[in-house]
């Protein structure tokens, strides 16, 4: 898309019957369920559900994991949808919401291994899955991540990088998420090494690739 192209697009946004049916928020919708639907099938095919997992739901520490991606997907889609644009500020609070759940996952993380015994700090945080759980992790993201890149190639990201950044978050927070259904590992600690790294690995490739893939 050319700077005049743009400027056409925008022009004609204004008139309502020219306005893309559903806007950006819908179109994000549509490509975080196109994400979750490849993510969960990989998950199915791969690694499979687990078979507790009734049992599993019933259990406080199964919501306190799960509620690690869920905090980081709600406060990175917000920032996602305003990178796709032209000339919208991130701002202060969206920008302190990206933070605060590894923040607060590394607090219970601290705090687990300060009650914990010396003896089973080391256990607690590397698992029985630290070899491969940051891997599964960015494995199971990316089809999120090329979902979130035809959403941003559907508006205007002026800043590539950090929009191509945001994408591989909002991508590994579902990985965690899907993720969660399989992993055996219930310990704070563990999640506030490996999860966090897991997220880490689709954003850094987001990062790099969206110059590259989302130019227009």
């Amino acid at each position: 898309m050319k700077t005049m192209e743009l400027v056409n697009m925008l022009a004609a946004g204004i008139e309502s019957g020219n306005r893309p049916r559903g806007g950006p928020g819908a179109r994000m919708a549509a490509a975080l369920a196109m994400g979750l639907a490849g993510s969960a099938l990989l998950l199915a095919v791969i690694y499979g559900v687990r078979s507790d997992m009734p049992e599993l739901l019933l259990q406080p520490r199964f919501w306190l994991k799960v509620s690690f991606p869920l905090a980081v997907l709600l406060a990175a889609q917000d920032v996602a949808a305003r990178l796709a644009r032209p000339g919208m500020r991130i701002g202060l609070g969206p920008a302190a919401a990206l933070m605060l759940p590894p923040l607060a996952l590394w607090l219970a993380g601290a705090g687990w291994l300060a009650l914990a015994p010396p003896s089973q700090r080391l256990e607690l945080l590397l698992g029985a899955t630290w070899e491969v759980c940051s891997l599964n992790i960015a494995l199971l993201s990316l089809p999120t991540l090329a979902a979130m890149f035809w959403f941003m190639r559907g508006l205007a990201p002026t800043r590539l990088a950090a929009a191509g950044a945001i994408a591989g978050l909002v991508a590994g927070a579902q990985g965690v998420l899907v993720y969660s259904l399989y992993c055996v590992e219930m310990a704070p600690p563990f999640w506030g090494i490996w999860y966090v790294l897991g997220v880490l690995a689709p954003t850094l490739l987001g990062a790099l690739s969206g110059p590259m893939l989302l130019r227009w």
